[in-house]
């Protein structure tokens, strides 16, 4: 098979730790220099997260919540892992529900993008939801308190460190340089 120039060479890999959230591999790899060594492979589950604007086009509904791995609170889109042959869109629909009890008028997709790309398999999908029908109660209730923020203020909370999810950073800077 031929490679592009500058194309690194997978000559194998194997799993070393696995579980349902995450596959640790190491994989058998040469650069273009012809350096070959071993380089470690993450795999997390995919998420799907939505960017949702309300009927006036000024707020997004995101929850402040309590991330214990790095121990930050920050402002987060609504979203979730992808369930097992699920398509990205139906998984951002169902945690919205799930989470704020609000359905979108309209759901697009916005971007797909790898938060680490050096070592992590991780696809990223996010969505715009334009409008916002509350059709129940919220039934998820571990994933903080969902609030419509004003998008006038999302560029001060991102650079007070307020939000710092990759996914929510990537969704709202997105759609701020498309719709700003």
């Amino acid at each position: 098979m031929a490679t592009q120039e500058g194309e690194w060479t997978v000559h194998g890999e194997r799993t070393v730790y696995e579980t349902e959230w995450v596959r640790v591999g190491l994989a058998d790899i040469s650069q273009p220099s012809g350096a070959r060594f071993e380089h470690h492979t993450v795999w997390f589950p995919p998420p799907a997260m939505t960017v949702l604007i309300d009927d006036s086009g000024e707020n997004v509904l995101m929850a402040w919540r309590h991330r214990f791995a790095p121990d930050i609170w920050n402002w987060e889109l609504p979203g979730g892992i992808i369930d097992a042959g699920e398509d990205p869109r139906d998984t951002a629909l169902r945690e919205l529900v799930e989470e704020t009890g609000y359905r979108p008028r309209s759901l697009e997709p916005i971007v797909t993008f790898e938060p680490a790309v050096g070592m992590l398999r991780n696809p990223n999908h996010v969505f715009l939801g334009r409008g916002a029908e509350l059709v129940g109660d919220a039934t998820e209730v571990n994933e903080g308190k969902f609030e419509w923020v004003p998008l006038s203020e999302v560029p001060g909370l991102i650079a007070q460190g307020k939000i710092q999810n990759s996914g929510t950073l990537i969704g709202l800077l997105h759609y701020l340089a498309l719709n700003g």
